[in-house]
């Protein structure tokens, strides 16, 4: 069975960084758009970094721009997420997400459960 299993959050201080990691199995990582996403209380649900299966291109949120990274290691059926200069308007349940061909609408989609990031000094 495909499962996502995300880890990496915590307590941090405004300013500081943390690095998310997701665990894929059960299906080809590889061949799979890999995306962070984030929901804080009361809001929805929304897209804050994303990674090509193939071409590596990748895509930010405007507020996260310049302060997290997405990368991912098709080896090790993992992707990562880097946050730097963390502000407390990140805090939120920052989610997994595995897009299988053939993408879009027409494709599968899976979660993780989550991973919880407060950022508050």
């Amino acid at each position: 069975q495909v499962q996502l299993v995300e880890s990496g959050g915590g307590l941090v201080q405004p300013g500081g960084s943390l690095r998310l990691s997701c665990v894929g199995s059960g299906f080809t990582f590889s061949r799979s758009d890999m995306s962070w996403h984030r929901q804080a209380p009361g809001k929805e649900r929304e897209l804050v970094a994303a990674s090509a299966s193939f071409s590596g291109i990748t895509n930010y949120a405007d507020s996260v721009k310049g302060r997290f990274t997405i990368s991912r290691d098709n080896a090790k059926n993992t992707v990562y997420l880097q946050m730097n200069s963390l502000k407390p308007e990140d805090t939120a349940v920052y989610y997994c997400k595995a897009a299988l061909p053939p993408w879009g609408l027409k494709g599968d989609t899976y979660w993780g459960q989550g991973t919880q990031v407060t950022v508050s000094s």
